[in-house]
C-alpha cells in the first residue's frame, strides 16, 4: 500500500487498539507497538493515530507521545472519553467529561510535541447519536471547551 499512499500524497496511521478489540479487530494495541511498526517500515507516509479511548491507560503513553513527536510520526489524535460503567464496547464512549480519561494532561504531551493537526472528536455512542443532533453538537463543543 506505501507506493500507493506516497503517489497519492496519502498518510497511513496506524491507531492501536484498547486491548478489549485484540481477540477480533486488532493486535496493536499500544503506541509502542506502532512505533516499532514504523521504525520497520521507516516511510514518511506512515505514522501513528492516537486515540485517547484506546490509549489513555497505557504506562508509557507520555514518553510514546513525545517520540512521536521526535520521530514525525503523530498523524492524528482523536479525543473522547472513557465511561467507567461502559455499556458496549463499541458505541457507548463518552463526550469530553462524561469519564475518567485526564484529557487536558494528554493533549499538552501532544501539543507538546508541536503537533498542529485537529483535536478530532470521535464519540461512537448510541445515546448521543439518539438526542437532537443540533443539541449534541452543542453539547460537543461546550464539553471540549470546558474539558479538552
Amino acid at each position: 500500500m506505501l507506493p500507493y499512499a506516497k503517489a497519492a500524497g496519502i498518510k497511513l496511521a496506524i491507531e492501536p487498539l484498547h486491548p478489549m478489540y485484540a481477540a477480533d479487530k486488532s493486535c496493536v494495541n499500544r503506541m509502542a507497538e506502532a512505533r516499532h511498526i514504523c521504525e520497520q517500515l521507516a516511510h514518511p507516509n506512515v505514522g501513528i493515530a492516537v486515540d485517547v479511548y484506546h490509549v489513555w491507560w497505557d504506562p508509557d503513553l507520555r514518553a510514546e507521545i513525545a517520540l512521536a513527536g521526535k520521530q514525525g510520526t503523530l498523524f492524528a489524535f482523536h479525543i473522547c472519553d472513557w465511561r467507567a460503567n461502559t455499556r458496549h464496547m463499541l458505541t457507548d464512549r463518552g463526550l469530553m467529561g462524561d469519564g475518567c480519561i485526564d484529557l487536558r494532561t494528554i493533549r499538552g504531551w501532544v501539543e507538546a510535541t508541536g503537533f498542529r493537526g485537529f483535536n478530532e472528536i470521535e464519540i461512537f455512542s448510541e445515546e448521543y447519536w439518539a438526542m437532537d443532533q443540533q443539541a449534541y453538537v452543542a453539547r460537543i463543543r461546550q464539553a471540549y471547551l470546558d474539558r479538552a
